[in-house]
């Protein structure tokens, strides 16, 4: 381990069963200090922190990590893939309509999964994903200016 890499974060690595890389140690610190970033500016927070990564490895990497659980996935409809390091709550997000900016907010109500379906016809459910849409405080003000 280099000291760049956080004991913390190579211990979660080893502990979710994934290898300890430097490209991965600096993809989820990215992840962690982003806003609900994309895939291409993932590679580029890493390739600053590491130099060169190719965006197939970032993307196998973040599909490790999603599947570990260290990071969540979303993809507000129109928009490329998000990932975040906020895991394990089960919250929902504001997308602007405008200017596609993503904003955590907790759970509508209650315990995950936040809500209740009517009829879950059988189904176990775990999570409920909600995407709250409008325009974000500044592009309503741009718009009523």
């Amino acid at each position: 381990m280099t000291a760049s890499q956080s004991p913390t974060t190579a211990q979660e690595l080893r502990g979710a069963g994934l290898r300890v890389t430097a490209a991965r140690v600096a993809l989820l610190e990215t992840v962690r200090g982003g806003d609900h970033l994309d895939a291409e500016a993932i590679a580029a927070g890493v390739r600053d922190r590491v130099g060169h990564i190719s965006l197939p490895a970032v993307y196998d990497a973040l599909h490790a990590l999603t599947e570990a659980g260290l990071i969540r996935r979303i993809e507000p409809a129109g928009s490329p893939a998000r990932f975040e390091g906020r895991v394990g709550d089960n919250h929902h997000h504001l997308v602007c309509r405008s200017c596609g900016a993503v904003a955590d907010v907790d759970c509508s109500a209650g315990e995950a999964p936040c809500l209740t379906a009517s009829d879950d016809r059988g189904f176990s459910v775990d999570e409920a994903e909600v995407i709250y849409w409008g325009l974000c405080p500044a592009c309503s003000t741009a718009r009523s200016s």
